[in-house]
């Protein structure tokens, strides 16, 4: 699913709250005593009056308590309990999944205080679960179980790494966040006057937040746990787009300039001076506190290396974080390895259908023209979008071959809003809203810079973010309204984009990339985001530096030095984030070929298809077990 600015940011803030205190994750747990099925009342009536009572007839023995359905039950309790706790203990996160009622909070969620809260109460809320246990839970139950226990343990590892003294880079910088959030470009709503009130008391914290930030990154200077200086160089430029002289100058004062006309002039005229006082007073202050901090003290202790690895206990660092992205226990060695083999298949599989389509010259050549020649662009916005509409013909003529449900809301293509093409990119996703299929889901269509959207990638994107990939995808789940919300309203990275990836794979076997130019396109495609898993692990695991990592990826995937350098500067940032799309649709893949082996004659791609969508996503560990277990009750 290509990230709007707006969920790559709540992304970022997700991430800030990870659970990372620094206490350890062995605290004690104490589980529940149970009662057994078994359990029964045997005590006598007693006599009155020293007169015998007769006994009533014997009664027929008691069905065993339904201990499953009430363990589910409980279960489900605490998942929405601990919902709503987590929502409060996050306003921020809250404000991003659109729950208004902490919209004036802002926690000091950087601090030790605040580390140590989140650390108990993780440990609170799975021994909560854990109390109940998984015994007797089937179908979503056991899904649920497992996934909620899981991403615990994960959190509470998470706190072994010292990921707070590291609050800040270009593409997860603290205050690039809170200048989005008070413009009112983001998640923040700025339509009411209470509104308007909410921002102004959460800002209150902003400077508290970021003195925080300072302090944690004082304490990383003094470890030698810092970012490289390279990162830290490009968040200058991004603290002075927000600096201004004054507060009509500042991005904050959009929701002043934007205020509703039904505000009345009084409360006009009282939110545009405070709103001047906070900015001026509160807000610029803070900003210019953290400039001066990174860019006097912080960047001269900057380091010079480039990967996770070169940290301290750097290596177990990445691992960890790659298993928690990706659900995979695959190392990270074993990952480059990985990566380089499916590289080397790509670049065959290139080098094979420019043979059969008597393509002549080098790969390098055909995709400078695919990028250039005017063939592959588009006369008009109408002729752009009519191409996805065929291509959505041609995957329904093809679909029931390989699926045999589809979500219940229908598959719209529009152009992206003008307002937002400067920053979108060439196709997303929109999931029908409400759930029960009255409205569709939406494939919006970037149709700004018509040079820039080829013929041939428009198979590929509709594939991915349509039908049969995200709309089939997360339009199911959508409709599964009974999940707990940690899991409707959540989601596992490498599940659902490594779905798309998948989907994307099977335009071959539907019959969609006809055209030999399809075809390249889309083998192109996933090259670049294989080299991926070359480049990342190398930089933080193999000790290679930028410029390696940024030389492997020109050499073996035909893109330029500059775009390879972004590349590689988000991969120092975000370490192990890219990693989860190609790792989630290999794992799809391996788990219909360990399924087409197991089952022969007996395998229907329909019927693996809906097993491994029909429950929503979930970690790749978890739905392979889930697999395992249906291709053991198919065999038997």
């Amino acid at each position: 699913m290509s990230s709007s600015p707006l969920r790559f940011l709540a992304l970022a803030v997700a991430s800030l709250l990870i659970f990372s205190a620094a206490a350890p994750a062995d605290a004690a747990k104490k589980k529940s005593q149970r009662p057994t099925a078994t359990q029964s009342r045997s005590a006598k009536p007693k006599a009155r009056s020293g007169k015998a009572v007769a006994r009533p007839a014997a009664r027929p023995a008691r069905a065993p308590l339904p201990i499953i359905q009430d363990n589910a039950s409980r279960l489900n309790r605490i998942y929405d309990e601990y919902w709503d706790a987590s929502m409060r203990l996050n306003p921020l996160q809250a404000t991003f999944q659109g729950d208004p009622r902490f919209n004036d909070q802002l926690p000091n969620f950087l601090s030790p205080a605040s580390r140590q809260q989140a650390h108990d109460f993780m440990v609170e809320w799975l021994g909560k679960a854990e109390a109940v246990g998984k015994d007797g839970l089937q179908g979503q139950d056991l899904l649920s179980y497992e996934i909620f226990v899981r991403d615990a343990h994960i959190s509470l590892a998470a706190e072994q790494q010292p990921s707070w003294m590291l609050p800040i880079n270009p593409y997860n910088n603290l205050a690039s966040i809170i200048a989005v959030l008070g413009s009112g470009a983001g998640a923040q709503p700025f339509r009411t006057v209470k509104d308007y009130e909410n921002w102004s008391r959460r800002s209150l914290a902003v400077p508290a937040l970021f003195d925080q930030a300072i302090a944690n990154m004082r304490e990383g200077m003094a470890a030698g746990v810092v970012q490289p200086r390279a990162l830290m160089e490009k968040v200058l430029p991004q603290l002075d787009a927000v600096i201004k002289p004054s507060a009509e100058e500042s991005i904050f004062w959009a929701p002043v300039r934007n205020m509703p006309e039904d505000f009345s002039a009084e409360d006009r005229e009282r939110l545009a001076a405070e709103y001047k006082r906070m900015i001026e007073y509160r807000l610029l202050p803070a900003y210019r506190a953290l400039r001066g901090f990174i860019a006097t003290q912080y960047l001269p202790a900057a380091r010079v290396t480039d990967g996770l690895g070169a940290l301290p206990n750097g290596q177990a660092w990445y691992a960890h974080t790659i298993a928690n992205l990706t659900s995979s226990s695959r190392t990270p060695a074993e990952i480059h390895e990985l990566g380089e083999q499916e590289v080397k298949d790509l670049q065959e599989r290139i080098a094979t259908v420019m043979k059969e389509a008597k393509i002549r010259g080098s790969a390098q050549k055909t995709f400078a023209a695919m990028r250039n020649d005017r063939q592959f662009t588009f006369r008009d916005e109408a002729a752009l979008l009519a191409r996805y509409r065929e291509v959505g013909q041609q995957v329904d003529a093809a679909l029931p071959a390989l699926f045999d449900t589809r979500p219940k809301a229908a598959l719209d293509i529009r152009p992206v809003p003008a307002e937002h093409a400067l920053t979108a990119s060439a196709a997303s996703y929109q999931p029908p809203s409400p759930a029960d299929g009255s409205q569709p889901g939406v494939l919006q269509v970037n149709t700004r810079d018509l040079p820039s959207r080829k013929r041939w990638a428009v198979p590929l994107q509709y594939l991915h973010e349509g039908i049969p990939g995200h709309h089939l995808q997360l339009g199911l789940q959508q409709e599964l309204s009974t999940l707990p919300r940690f899991r409707r309203l959540g989601g596992d990275v490498a599940f659902v984009e490594g779905w798309g990836l998948y989907a994307e794979s099977l335009g071959d076997e539907m019959g969609i990339y006809r055209d030999p130019y399809d075809r390249l396109g889309y083998l192109q495609t996933t090259l670049l985001r294989t080299v991926r898993l070359v480049a990342d692990t190398g930089l933080h695991a193999a000790g290679w530096s930028r410029q390696q990592a940024i030389d492997y990826m020109v050499k073996n995937a035909d893109l330029s030095a500059a775009d390879a350098a972004a590349e590689v500067e988000r991969f120092m940032a975000l370490p192990g984030q890219t990693l989860a799309y190609r790792v989630g649709e290999i794992k799809i893949r391996r788990l219909r070929e360990k399924a087409q082996a197991a089952l022969g004659e007996g395998f229907d791609p329909r019927e693996f298809h809906n097993e491994v969508l029909k429950d929503g996503s979930m970690p790749l560990d978890i739905l392979e077990a889930k697999i395992d277990r249906w291709i053991a009750g198919k065999k038997n």
